[in-house]
């Protein structure tokens, strides 16, 4: 059974959880960075605290610096989730049906082959204008049935060679995304193990009663790693399995289209 995609309904799902993942992160920095204000605070012997001078201006950190907080291991991954966004934008504009399909050019190929030109219809389909897994899929069956003695019985095995080559380069495309999905999580784990070797290294170097805050570099660095590669593999993850449930129905659909276009040819002899 053919199942649907529908396209808006995967933009707008991907830019819901985008936008999630920024509003969460801003959220916890604002909870972080706010302090209680010295003006509206009392001592206890009521006394206006403001009178004692108190550094309460904490900087508070943005992407960039949680990403320079992982270090090498942090950038590399920052390099991975914009790849990862390169990606899933190129997919959303090229594997859809208006891409794969144009409804203009099958009802014009369908035209031609059911009139008998042939020659026309492969002309179109060579023309780079019109290039599409239709018009490939198509080329390639009205090639075998113009070259072969018996074209009208063979042509549709190239119809099928065509669409199982086609469909196999879909596929690779998406393979990036599957493998950001699973290289990120690692490169996390590898910056959470350098930021633990580091801290075990602090407590070394200082006799065994390191100071908190010369161990919070290297416990951060450890967190932000792992934090950074979740974001980004799971949003990988996601899209690649929603492009693959995408290609399964437009491959689907377009075999059906080909099929009902190139049938006039089997009654031909």
């Amino acid at each position: 059974m053919q199942r649907n995609t529908t396209p808006k309904t995967g933009i707008v799902f991907c830019l819901i959880m985008i936008l999630g993942i920024f509003a969460v992160q801003g959220w916890a920095q604002g909870t972080s960075g706010a302090a209680p204000s010295p003006d509206d605070s009392l001592t206890l012997d009521g006394s206006d605290d403001s009178a004692t001078p108190q550094s309460t201006n904490t900087q508070q950190k943005t992407v960039l610096d949680t990403i320079k907080d992982g270090g090498t291991v942090g950038v590399l991954i920052g390099l991975l989730s914009m790849v990862a966004i390169g990606f899933i934008v190129e997919h959303f504009l090229t594997i859809r049906k208006s891409v794969l399909m144009p409804e203009g050019v099958a009802y014009e190929l369908e035209e031609m082959i059911a009139q008998g030109r042939v020659d026309e219809a492969l002309e179109v389909c060579k023309n780079p204008e019109y290039q599409s897994l239709l018009t490939y899929v198509v080329q390639a069956g009205l090639e075998r049935f113009r070259g072969a003695e018996f074209g009208f019985a063979e042509y549709k095995a190239a119809v099928e060679e065509a669409g199982e080559d086609q469909t196999a380069r879909l596929y690779r495309k998406t393979e990036v995304l599957g493998l950001i999905g699973s290289i990120a999580p690692m490169l996390g784990l590898t910056g959470t193990v350098l930021g633990m070797i580091k801290a075990f290294n602090t407590i070394a170097a200082s006799g065994g009663t390191p100071k908190p805050e010369d161990l919070a570099g290297a416990i951060g660095q450890a967190l932000v790693t792992t934090l950074l590669g979740l974001v980004v593999a799971i949003p990988a993850m996601v899209a690649y399995s929603y492009f693959g449930n995408r290609i399964d129905s437009l491959v689907a659909e377009v075999g059906k289209r080909v099929e009902q276009i190139l049938t006039p040819l089997g009654r031909r002899r």
